[in-house]
């Protein structure tokens, strides 16, 4: 599903046996099943793309990720005057769906739902990529978050700015290959402790939601 998602156009049944190292006729029968399911369904010239029921099941659980962490954001951002924010990961980077920002602020940081940055830049990302199996290569930040449960960042995306998030763990049946983080962005302006004691607190928080 994911290989197909990921391929503009759509994929023919041939090059997804080929991608996915499988005989060709197991290729056909899981794009038999999935599409008697709705999940993608068979262009006039072959070619496989996802079907209704696949968007439809995607719309749905984001949209009860979003609907519960509302809340939780908008308490985040009233505890520590930033703006907060909910980032899901999209393969290679890391996606901002859901903001809140502070009723009283001097200054905001403006964080656009749809921004997108390379996962293993910024808070967000790094937060996510802390919850993955341990890689030689893995950066200070990353290894900093996998340790303390919570990643900062100072600049990296933006010039002054401060990002500090956690990872939320949703249940694994029901959001499999969706990851979250929770967190916060700010001018130098952020009370360290406080705030990294409260991300973590909120990424429990909406973690619980879905327990």
């Amino acid at each position: 599903m994911l290989l197909i998602a990921r391929t503009p156009g759509g994929v023919k049944v041939g090059e997804l046996a080929g991608r996915l190292n499988l005989h060709r006729a197991i290729a056909y029968r899981i794009v038999a099943t999935l599409a008697d399911r709705g999940m993608v369904r068979r262009l006039d010239d072959g070619r496989i793309v996802l079907g209704a029921a696949a968007f439809l099941l995607a719309a749905q659980a984001g949209g009860i990720v979003r609907s519960l962490a509302r809340p939780v954001l908008e308490d985040l951002a009233e505890q520590t005057g930033a703006t907060a924010f909910l980032s899901m990961a999209e393969g290679a980077e890391c996606v901002v769906v859901l903001t809140a920002e502070p009723r009283e602020a001097d200054v905001n940081i403006h964080y656009r739902v749809g921004t997108r940055h390379p996962i293993d830049r910024g808070a967000a990302g790094i937060a996510i990529l802390s919850t993955r199996p341990e890689r030689p290569d893995d950066s200070v930040d990353i290894r900093f978050a996998r340790a303390h449960g919570y990643s900062v960042t100072r600049g990296q995306l933006h010039k002054g700015a401060v990002g500090v998030s956690s990872p939320v763990r949703l249940p694994s049946e029901a959001f499999a290959g969706m990851d979250y983080s929770i967190g916060v962005v700010a001018l130098e302006t952020l009370e360290m402790d406080m705030v990294c004691r409260a991300v973590p607190e909120a990424a429990r928080a909406l973690s619980a939601r879905f327990a």
